[in-house]
Formats: C-alpha cells, sequence, structure tokens
C-alpha cells in the first residue's frame, strides 16, 4: 500500500464495509467476522464492534502501527493517519459517544502531520530540530510497556479467579479449661520431693515450733505478681523434711480456703500453683 492510499475497505449493500485490511469487523458470539454474510439475517444485538475491544486511541493506534511492522521510532504518519480515519469513521457510524475519545487522537495525527511538512524550526540551543513524532513515539512506547506489564500480570494467580482462600473456623472456649489435678498426682509430686529432702538433709536433731500459718503467708508472698509458680519451686528442701510439710499443709490449707489454684496442663505434666482468681 502506498503512502497516498487508502486502507482497502468495501462496501456491503447496506453501506457498511465488508472488510478492513483483513482484521475482523465484528463479532459474531465471540467468533470474528470479516465479511458480512449476504444470505443470513444478523440482529444488531449479536455484532459486537470489533473497534470496542481497544482500550483507547494508543491502544489502537499501537495496534495499526505493530499490525503492519512499522518502525515505531519512525512513523509513515500519512499511512497511520489514514487508516486511523478509517477505523474512526467507523466507530463515529455506530457510537458517537465512543468516538468523541479517539477524534484528539486524530486531531494529534493530523497535527503533526502537517508539522512535518512545513520547514522545521530549531529551537534555541538546539543543534538539530524536534521531530514533532518524537513526544506520540514517547507516550507509545510507555503505553506499550504498560500494557505488557499488565499482561504479565494477568498471568500471575488471582484470588478469586484461580484460587479461592480455604478457611477452617475453629470452636475455642474464651478460658482455657485445665485438667483437674487428682489426689495421685499430688502424692506422686509429694514423694518426689520428700525423696530429694533426704539427698540434702542433715543430721542434726533441733527442735523448732513452725508455724503453719506463717508458710501460708510465705506462700502467698512468693505467688504474688507471678502468674504460675511450679509446685516444686514453693518448697525449700535444703532446710529439712519438717519445714516440707509445713509447707505441703500450708498448701493444702490455702487450697481448701479456695486463695490458691493447683493446676496442671496435661497428665504428668508438672504441676503449678497460682493465686485464685478474685473478680473485681
Amino acid at each position: 500500500m502506498t503512502e497516498d492510499e487508502a486502507p482497502s475497505r468495501k462496501s456491503g449493500a447496506d453501506g457498511l464495509p465488508e472488510v478492513i485490511d483483513q482484521v475482523a469487523l465484528a463479532r459474531l458470539y465471540g467468533e470474528p467476522l470479516f465479511a458480512l454474510p449476504q444470505d443470513l439475517y444478523i440482529p444488531p444485538d449479536a455484532l459486537e464492534i470489533f473497534l470496542e475491544a481497544f482500550e483507547g486511541p494508543l491502544d489502537l493506534l499501537l495496534y495499526l502501527i505493530r499490525k503492519q511492522n512499522f518502525n515505531i521510532l519512525d512513523i509513515p504518519m500519512l499511512k497511520v493517519t489514514q487508516q486511523y480515519l478509517s477505523y474512526v469513521d467507523e466507530i463515529r457510524s455506530r457510537n458517537l459517544e465512543l468516538a468523541a475519545e479517539y477524534l484528539l487522537m486524530a486531531a494529534m495525527l493530523i497535527e503533526i502531520k502537517s508539522r512535518m511538512l512545513l520547514p522545521p524550526k530549531k529551537q534555541e540551543g538546539e543543534t538539530e530540530p524536534e521531530d514533532p513524532r518524537a513526544e506520540l513515539v514517547r507516550r507509545l512506547l510507555e503505553y506499550e510497556q504498560m500494557k505488557l506489564a499488565s499482561q504479565r500480570l494477568n498471568t500471575v494467580p488471582q484470588y478469586g479467579r484461580d484460587f479461592l482462600r480455604a478457611q477452617v473456623y475453629i470452636e475455642q472456649s474464651l478460658q482455657p479449661r485445665f485438667p483437674d489435678v487428682e489426689l495421685v498426682d499430688l502424692q506422686d509430686a509429694w514423694r518426689d520431693i520428700l525423696k530429694r529432702a533426704k539427698l540434702v538433709q542433715h543430721h542434726k536433731i533441733t527442735r523448732e515450733e513452725l508455724s503453719v500459718r506463717e508458710y501460708m503467708s510465705n506462700v502467698l508472698k512468693t505467688l504474688q505478681g507471678r502468674r504460675f509458680v511450679e509446685f516444686e519451686e514453693l518448697f525449700q528442701p535444703e532446710k529439712g523434711g519438717t519445714v516440707l510439710v509445713v509447707t505441703f499443709i500450708a498448701l493444702l490449707e490455702l487450697a481448701k480456703e479456695t486463695l490458691i489454684e493447683i493446676t496442671q496442663a496435661e497428665a504428668f505434666a508438672p504441676i503449678y500453683v497460682r493465686l485464685a482468681y478474685t473478680p473485681v
């Protein structure tokens, strides 16, 4: 096709072009339609104008350049402008509101072609006059980069389109429930403490009076400000078996008076002691 030739267009009986540069004129139920059928009535709603598939004037212009393998850095403005106007005419015949968006680019193409016909003017400080197509080329290259980037992003799996998020609901109580401490567990813990006390005890016979109330206070002081204390940490084996017995009795009295709570996370797990919760 020469510089002065317009794109190939044939008109049908109803005035619509049959073929536009071997590009689909419309789509019939999703299939490209390159020529209007002569013996089949197609309702207007069944046709989707091919031009509406473009995302804007730059998209259409880039399509025309790439389709014919034009050098984007040396655009043949006459050919591109003529083909672009032919597409815009097709839009205007069907959708005037859609055509308004493309007319501004058409005016820009005509302006660039007019400036190319005039003698170039050098700007101050420039060795060569600026190519009138430079700004258009810059916009086309930027648009193409963004379009390719969006296509690559579209290949990335997307939530709701390619995969769904699995959701599992687990019912949990508001307050953790610990297993009850059995008497056997306390007996076993007590035996272990006695065994360790025998290893460090001193065979010195003395008589001392020990107060259960005093050791109850000591236990409460130890638990004050601490969330959990191990059962064994409340005893002092180095002070002998008598102190251990009094401390154990003090713990039992505190538990009886519901001043402390004795808990265990699971069977055979360490036993913990804490202050009883008192609602405000």
